[in-house]
């Protein structure tokens, strides 16, 4: 599984400019969408095993399992994620369990936007759509936190 590449760090006004590019890039991918239904469910390995056997014949673990039933233009789904996986892969990728989460709930989301990941280039792809939008929710938190911090009494 390909996995978070180091960035370099940048200036202040250099990060703010690229954050404001991905806003502008993000909102033009969802631009055209209708409305979003989509559940997460956090279960135990057993689980998304049993998930796993049933709906894909595998008889094996996963960390994420996504059922896909969008229409046109609205995105629409199930996440199953294995709490289980999300905690050995922090461990494994040496990540906070919160954002191995947050990165896995983006992965499912992905796949509903139609990303695959089956082959290198579609993972590699797959990857960076994910640090594209992490890099945005990480900036979303810090703004919230920041604001909270500024008007607490």
């Amino acid at each position: 599984m390909l996995r978070r590449t180091p960035r370099p760090t940048q200036s202040r006004s250099s990060a703010a400019s690229d954050v404001y590019k991905r806003q502008e890039l993000a909102r033009a991918e969802i631009k055209n969408l209708a409305g979003v239904e989509v559940s997460v469910v956090l279960c135990s390995d057993d689980y998304l095993l049993s998930l796993n056997k049933q709906y894909l014949n595998k008889n094996t673990l996963t960390d994420i399992i996504t059922f896909d039933y969008c229409e046109e233009n609205f995105l629409r789904g199930d996440i199953f994620i294995s709490i289980d996986r999300v905690a050995e892969n922090a461990v494994k990728f040496k990540q906070a369990t919160c954002n191995e989460l947050w990165r896995i709930m983006a992965h499912g989301l992905l796949h509903l936007c139609g990303y695959a990941d089956k082959t290198p280039a579609e993972k590699t792809k797959m990857t960076e759509k994910e640090d594209f939008y992490l890099i945005l929710l990480r900036k979303y938190m810090e703004d919230d936190a920041s604001e909270k911090k500024c008007h607490r009494k």
